[in-house]
Order: structure tokens, then sequence, then C-alpha cells
């Protein structure tokens, strides 16, 4: 072979070398790049091309569907049954604007193409039957969900309810809310609600689960962590001995006394006595004495500065970790740059109520192929251990007497043991614009343990400012939670 010929031979060989090595580095290294891309529309058609798996609630029933639609390019589009209820845990699956939430985290699942469902996937093939997706059952009690969302009817806000013994989320609802059916498909009056959805046009923002992804200032209900940190840190040991705290206390390294809603008991008063009548003067020293390393500490422990994952993600409950002294007095009543999500103050009931064991909250119980074998079962995991046994009994008798005998009696549910905290967090500059109204609580079994710990903010409502208070507007709604999940126990 002559010299320009051969040359001419190398040549075409790494052409060819290196259209073979681009053609594996597509097909292998960018595979699953390219078939997530945003603008590879045969990934929507194939996800649309076959019924998804559903969602499942506690009891069997399924709170989402398919159906069959006329279009062109989508053969089926995702439905959903009493969707502004349930969107704050499916989230939605559209034709147009894709998914989220747990239509998003377990869309694997549901479309069938999941690596584990690769056997079902091959059988359905060899028998010409249509591929099917699995299903994602979750730990949600439908008749709690319902109670939390009829509770919170046409006002702002979220409920969070979880079983304090395994993790388990048993409702989850935030208002406004919005129905993921109507942006389902790729119609003209699905890019209308989609529109009319957005923040800019809607400012109440409906498509915002508040019980996992907004924070508020956490008011009164933070003092339940307060009288954790100081039980587990030594401040005080007997729930019922007067504290070392005079009226009126003057905040650390201010001219400025720190005031009490009222004219109530706080001079000195007991934990037990302060947690009954929320004194601010008495949380306020404790978190002083304690200084901000303990009470970031009792916090951390408890799930702050953290975020979770349900699997949906949760955004991190803030307490910060950089504060002078007469901020951390004041974030250890709940009123300066510390904030919670609902989910959040649910679970610092949850680990009073379980003994002082706080467990990792979750809301898929498992999968499940289409021929109903289970791929993957969630198991309990203990997440950490914010009190003692001794201190956890002993924060329970303080939060059951705010119920008997305190600020949170609307709570009270006849023949059961309840234990719950009232809050009412100043919001706005100077405190101008409407508070907003929490309700943390636990409700006991007949076995003494706890099968439901509740947490209820209300961001919004109708309601006259001064009638706005946690015991008025949020723990009705926390008692009616608790009792659809007794009512299941029987």
């Amino acid at each position: 072979m002559n010299k320009p010929v051969r040359r001419i031979a190398i040549f075409c060989g790494l052409l060819v070398f290196a259209l073979l090595l681009r053609d594996n580095w597509i097909q292998y290294v960018q595979a699953d790049s390219l078939k997530n891309h945003k603008n590879n529309h045969r990934v929507d058609i194939a996800r649309y091309s076959q019924p998804r798996g559903n969602i499942i609630v506690e009891g069997g029933d399924a709170i989402t569907g398919s159906v069959e639609t006329n279009g062109i390019d989508y053969k089926y589009k995702r439905t959903y049954k009493n969707g502004e209820m349930w969107a704050p845990v499916t989230g939605y699956a559209s034709q147009v604007y894709g998914t989220n939430q747990l239509e998003n985290l377990e869309d694997g699942i549901l479309t069938g193409d999941d690596d584990r469902l690769f056997f079902n996937r091959t059988v359905d093939m060899l028998t010409g039957k249509e591929k099917k997706g699995g299903d994602v059952i979750t730990t949600l009690n439908p008749k709690a969900q319902e109670a939390a969302f009829k509770g919170l009817g046409d006002k702002k806000g979220a409920v969070a309810a979880i079983d304090p013994r395994t993790g388990k989320i048993l409702a989850l609802a935030s208002t406004p809310s919005y129905d993921p059916s109507t942006i389902a498909g790729a119609g003209k009056k699905d890019a209308a609600a989609w529109k009319a959805l957005d923040k800019k046009q809607n400012p109440d923002d409906p498509m915002l689960n508040r019980a996992l992804r907004q924070t508020y200032p956490p008011g009164s209900t933070f003092k339940v962590v307060t009288a954790a940190a100081a039980l587990e840190n030594g401040l005080y040991d007997d729930i019922d001995e007067p504290t070392k705290s005079p009226l009126p206390w003057k905040l650390p390294l201010s001219t400025q006394n720190l005031k009490n809603e009222g004219n109530i008991p706080c001079e000195n008063a007991s934990l037990r006595v302060a947690l009954r009548y929320s004194c601010n003067t008495v949380f306020g020293k404790v978190g002083d004495d304690l200084r901000l390393d303990k009470m970031r500490e009792e916090a951390e422990k408890f799930g702050f500065n953290k975020e979770q994952f349900t699997p949906v993600r949760a955004d991190a409950s803030v307490y910060p970790e950089k504060m002078d002294r007469p901020s951390n007095a004041l974030s250890s009543i709940g009123q300066f740059d510390n904030r919670a999500t609902p989910l959040q103050m649910a679970m610092v009931a949850a680990a009073v109520a379980n003994d002082g064991k706080l467990m990792k909250p979750y809301m898929v119980d498992k999968l499940r192929a289409p021929n109903l074998n289970t791929i993957e079962q969630t198991q309990p995991e203990q997440m950490s251990t914010p009190l003692s046994e001794d201190n956890a009994q002993k924060l329970q008798e303080m939060m059951e007497t705010v119920v008997q005998v305190g600020t949170g009696t609307s709570a009270r549910i006849p023949g059961v043991t309840v234990g719950g905290k009232t809050g009412t967090a100043q919001h706005g500059v100077a405190n101008s614009k409407n508070p907003y109204a929490w309700f943390i609580s636990y409700a006991k079994g007949k076995d003494g343990s706890s099968p439901v710990a509740v947490a209820v903010v209300i961001e919004g409502s109708d309601t006259v400012r001064d009638d706005i208070a946690g015991g008025k507007l949020a723990a009705p709604i926390a008692k009616d939670v608790m009792k659809a999940v007794l009512a299941d126990q029987k």
C-alpha cells in the first residue's frame, strides 16, 4: 500500500473509531440525561401511553386514577379523587408541566419503568400484555386527612399529624389548595388553570405545601422545646418547684421588660404553671439561663436546622446559630428568628408523647409491583432522643395540664388523655399583621401509648384580630384529627 492510500485508510479508521466512541458515549454515558431531558417529548409520550399506577391511602383506597383521552400524543391522563384534599400528598402529574412530590419521586414505580420492575416488564412483553405501573401505598389515614382539610375550611393554614410510635404521617393538609386534575392534561383549560395557580396571579399560592414547605414563627408552642431543654440540662428537676423568675423580668443587656399576655401568675411560677398560662417571663429566662448553645442543641435534637425527607422534602426549621442574649431569650418563647414547619412542630409533640424517642417521619409505607408483590417496605426508624423517658413523662404531665385546665381546653376529648400547647405568634413589623394561631397536641390510647400527634397552624382567616388564638382557632381542628385517628384504633 502506498503512503497516500495508507494515510487515507488511517484517517478513515480514526473517523470510524470516533463515530463508535461517540455512539457508545451517547448510548451509555448520556442515556439517562437524554432520556430525562426536558425537551425529549418522547419520554412524556411513553409516560402517558398506559395508565399510571396509583397512590393508595390507608384502607386500600386509591386517590389517583387514569382516564383515556382523545389526544394525538397522549393516550391517558392522570385523575385525582378529592384532589384538593390530597394535593399536599400526591402532588401533580401533568402531560405539560411534569410531576412533583410523590408523583415525581415515585415516577419510576408509577410508570413501570423502575429497574425493580424489570421482571414484570419482561413477563408482560412475552405474554403480550400492556405494561403496567406499580402502586405507592402511603401511611395517610383518610379520616384524619378529611378532618384536617374540613377543619381548615376557608382558612389559610396547614395540619400535620404523625403516629409517634412509628413516625407514620397520618395527615398532611394545606389550604388554600388546588385540584391536580385541572392541570393534568394538555388542553387550553389546563393551561388556563395552571396560569391561575401561579403565585404571580394568585397571591394565596394554592400550590404551596404549607405543611412541609412553609416555616412560621412557632410562638408559644416552642416553649415545649424550651421546657425540654430546662429538664434535660438539669436547670429544673421538679416541674412543680418554683422557678427563679421575677416579675417583671428584664431582657438581658436591655432596658426592656419581657411582657406576659395579661395578668397571669408568672412570678416564680413552676414549669407546670408556666406552661399552663404560657408565661413569657419564665421561658424567656430559662432560655437565657441555658444560653444559646444548649437551646440550639435541644432544638436540633427535635429536628431543627435540618431538612426532612418523607420522602417529599420538608424545609428545614430554624433555630439560629448566632444570636445575642436578648434574641436567644425571645427565640426561647418562639418570637424572634426561629421558624418551624407544621411537620416539625408535630415532631416535637410526637417525641414528647413517645417517651422522648423521636421517630423519623415518613409517608410511604411500601411500593407494590403490578402483580401485588411488595418491592420495598419502609421500616420505622428512630431519629433521635430529645428527652429521657423520665423527663418526657414530666413534660407530658405539663402538656396534659394545659389541656385540662389551661389555654388548651378546646382540645379536650371525653375519656381520653390529651396533652397540648397553644401558641399565638406575632406577625409583621411591630406585630402589625394578624398573628398566626398554633396548636400542638397528642392523644393517648387505652394502653397509654399515643397513636397520634398533631400540629395545626392558621396563617390567615376572617376572624377578628382580638379573637385570633391557638386555643380558639387551631385546637378544635387538632381535636377532630385526633378523634378520627382514635376512632380507627377501636
